[in-house]
């Protein structure tokens, strides 16, 4: 909490100026107050044009719809703040100017036209992926699924142990424990023996738990570290977190899902109950886009004058590297671009399911386009189940995923929710053959203003191992009914205000 309340501080004159500034305005404004709101209502019915026009999620613009008609003013300078996606060009501007990476080793041309020839469907799927993201599918030598942060944990410092180039760690959350002071421990000694190790957080993800100097010891321990979007003043930027969690060794190893690094993520601690988080260790080809992935975000949100090597970048060589088991595309959302990349590729599954299509989500408040690409698949037949945690860790967040339960229960969408605590996992599983693990939760965030990233696979035994993990995990759910959800008057009346409000949390 003291993290917390020195930021605060910290930020607090800064948000005085911003705030000094528009009273001045407005006072010096004030003997024209008639002209003005001449003028506002105007500016507020332009505004209104443009969102209805403007291509965007419907959910998201009924909110400043509303704001802004309602708060012309006020309602605007939001929107010109964190409503905007021209908000975000400081961030475009560093990805930017770091320069494109050098072209990747291999484009997936192979891998298509394998995926065309065996599924044309689901190789349509990938090439849409690539189309929006840039980023290839990869043949998947080897990818192992861990169904908890306990059993993914351990794994992760024996391949640290082994590090010979670079270590490169890029989380939304950190916070000094044993997790992460047993992986720091690793990371000094690599470091004092040569290894190029990298650290990148997300500043305000970390506000509670992880600062400037606790960054600064890491770097007297020879370890470069970057926060992301660091909080300094109120702006528009703060709305796109670095929600990406991954940690790649030597081009040779990746590791990534649902878990942060965090005592509570490995259940050393319990705050909510059993936490079930989901993560996974890929080999092979497929880590180059990790590795990619770090790279451009290192070069353009950390120091400009020390960016990733080029040749950490080329993956090593593989004498013989085996069958593929199946394949695997990882890719990294963006709120920079016109595209939700992982909102459209979760509809494109809905509505090529036959048999089922389950999920894993701590947050549900998908927008319009997705709650009804929920509903169209369970109304013609598919097995539609979506499991959420039975014990929250925030309680607004939650009753707003629950205002949601209604609409798709009607229409013949499962949902579970997991009686011994928090489910964190973010997953979906069509059909067997195709699904995703990655950081992307069905929520107005994910999938629309933060920086995400997301492995989506197509016929690999991974996904043989999710859909185990999903019926044990089911087992160990209560299944809600219509008839155990409180209604009347007030309840929808609630529930409505939230559904308003729900693209904002």
């Amino acid at each position: 909490m003291h993290m917390i309340l020195r930021r605060v501080f910290t930020v607090i004159p800064a948000v005085a100026l911003q705030v000094l500034w528009l009273y001045l305005t407005l006072t010096w404004l004030a003997p024209w107050a008639g002209a003005i709101a001449l003028i506002l209502s105007i500016l507020s019915f332009i505004f209104v044009l443009y969102l209805i026009t403007k291509r965007d999620e419907g959910t998201y613009k009924i909110i400043w719809l509303l704001l802004i008609l309602t708060f012309p003013l006020p309602g605007a300078l939001l929107y010109l703040i964190f409503g905007n996606k021209r908000t975000t060009r400081p961030l475009r501007k560093k990805l930017e100017a770091a320069g494109a990476l050098p072209p990747a080793a291999d484009e997936g041309q192979a891998v298509y036209e394998g995926l065309l020839a065996a599924d044309r469907r689901a190789g349509q799927t990938f090439r849409a992926v690539q189309a929006m993201t840039g980023f290839a599918p990869r043949p998947n030598r080897s990818a192992e699924y861990y169904p908890l942060g306990d059993d993914m944990f351990p794994v992760m410092l024996r391949e640290m142990e082994k590090a010979e180039r670079f270590i490169f760690v890029e989380y939304f959350i950190v916070q000094d424990g044993l997790m992460w002071d047993s992986m720091v421990d690793i990371m000094a000694r690599k470091a004092a023996q040569g290894v190029d190790v990298r650290v990148m957080y997300d500043d305000l993800g970390s506000i509670s738990t992880y600062c400037r100097e606790n960054a600064d010891k890491l770097r007297e321990k020879g370890i470069r570290v970057a926060p992301f979007n660091p909080l300094v003043f109120v702006k528009g930027t703060l709305n796109c977190r670095d929600h990406r969690k991954m940690l790649v060794i030597d081009g040779k190893v990746a590791f990534s899902g649902g878990v942060n690094l965090a005592d509570e993520y490995i259940n050393h601690i319990q705050r909510f109950g059993h936490w079930k988080d989901i993560g996974f260790k890929l080999t092979g080809e497929a880590v180059e886009n990790y590795t990619r992935m770090f790279a451009q975000f290192w070069n353009a949100f950390a120091d400009p004058h020390d960016p990733v090597p080029a040749a950490f970048l080329v993956p090593p060589a593989q004498e013989d590297p085996g069958p593929a088991d199946g394949c695997v595309l990882s890719y990294y959302d963006s709120p920079l671009g016109d595209d939700a990349v992982s909102n459209e590729l979760f509809i494109d599954l809905l509505s090529q399911a036959e048999s089922y299509a389950w999920f894993y989500t701590p947050y549900l408040m998908p927008g319009d386009a997705l709650l009804d690409a929920f509903i169209r698949a369970a109304r013609r037949g598919v097995d539609v189940r979506i499991i959420m945690p039975g014990i929250p860790d925030k309680k607004l967040v939650y009753r707003m995923g629950r205002s949601f339960y209604p609409v798709l229960l009607q229409a013949g969408v499962k949902v579970y929710e997991y009686t011994p605590g928090f489910v964190h996992a973010k997953a979906s599983l069509v059909d067997g053959k195709i699904g995703s693990v990655g950081t992307v939760n069905l929520d107005y965030r994910s999938l629309f203003l933060h920086f995400e990233n997301n492995s989506l696979f197509y016929r690999a035994s991974l996904l043989d191992a999710l859909k185990a993990d999903f019926l044990a995990t089911q087992e160990k759910s209560r299944r809600r009914t219509p008839e155990d959800l409180p209604g009347g008057f007030w309840h929808w009346l609630v529930d409505g205000v939230l559904r308003i409000f729900a693209p904002l949390c």
